[in-house]
């Protein structure tokens, strides 16, 4: 098992140098940065002098590897905008992606999961029909447009809950951010949980506990439920990781504090530093979690690992 990790690690580290270097090469291509920061009418010399400040008259592959070595000391540099560390800035505002992301999976979990234990033991039935129905509505519906749809409906014609900010924990401005992004895993758990429980209610061994005599929901909660539910945590990790990376278009929507509105600024403002530094930030938290999901995964099935 030990070796099993250290692979995933050095895998996760050697997947985060290639986003690494996606990501320094890909920002350098898309233009001066220098020019941008320059007003209008700034001279040669200025624009000379703006990026030489920057360290920006290095050769790129030089750069790189400072960047590189800045990496594994926590530093993604100095934003040009905000004149203070990339990595200071991020770590103001991802407590509030995490919080999101946290509110939507607990969304997800609290309805996909039920419906797709009810579709599966009421199969073919009209129930079972509405939550297939959900789930390929949930799956194919854009989140930014049901984001739109649902801050008209309880922020504009009921007025109950706030279009946009963040005011501490208050859950009101949770609510339709949190359940604009948590739809689509919801109707992912749900489908989940309705295959698994399916595989698993035409088991022999719950074909037993029925022949017993067992209570019904005894048979479905404690031996059919605690059988399915392995694939669903995987993909609760898995949708975890995505959460946290998912919801820029929401929290743009929203105004929401988080990473996905500060990478948006730092587009606009052509912040290099900012957007590196939240780019490679949503990579690691992507990496970790997906990391964290195999390592329990090979606790719970060895044939992972020995694979």
């Amino acid at each position: 098992m030990a070796r099993f990790i250290l692979f995933r690690i050095i895998q996760a580290i050697a997947t985060l140098v290639v986003l690494s270097a996606a990501v320094f090469f890909g920002t350098d291509l898309t233009g001066d940065a220098a020019l941008a920061m320059a007003p209008g009418d700034a001279k040669p010399s200025e624009i000379e002098a703006i990026r030489k400040n920057l360290g920006l008259d290095r050769p790129v592959v030089i750069r790189y590897f400072d960047y590189l070595g800045g990496l594994f000391i926590g530093d993604f540099g100095r934003s040009y905008n905000k004149r203070q560390p990339a990595f200071d800035v991020v770590m103001e505002r991802i407590p509030n992606t995490i919080q999101l992301a946290i509110s939507a999976l607990f969304i997800a979990i609290a309805i996909g999961i039920p419906l797709g234990i009810l579709s599966a033991v009421k199969r073919d039935s009209f129930l079972d029909r509405l939550g297939k129905s959900f789930a390929i509505l949930g799956m194919s519906m854009p989140q930014f447009w049901l984001a739109i749809i649902l801050m008209w409906i309880f922020a504009v014609e009921f007025r109950l809950l706030p279009t946009f900010g963040k005011d501490g924990l208050d859950p009101r401005y949770f609510i339709i951010p949190a359940f604009s992004i948590a739809v689509f895993t919801m109707a992912g758990f749900m489908r989940l949980t309705r295959s698994a429980m399916l595989e698993v209610l035409d088991s022999e061994y719950v074909k037993f506990a029925r022949i017993k005599g067992l209570a019904e929901q005894l048979v479905i909660f404690k031996h059919a439920l605690k059988n399915a539910v392995i694939p669903v945590l995987t993909f609760g990790g898995i949708s975890f990781a995505g959460l946290l990376n998912g919801s820029i278009v929401v929290e743009v929507i929203f105004s929401w504090p988080g990473l996905g509105l500060l990478m948006l600024e730092g587009i606009r403002t052509r912040d290099v530093p900012i957007i590196e530094a939240t780019i490679l930030t949503s990579g690691f938290l992507y990496i970790v979690m997906s990391t964290i999901v195999d390592v329990v995964y090979a606790y719970v099935d060895p044939r992972i690992r020995f694979g």
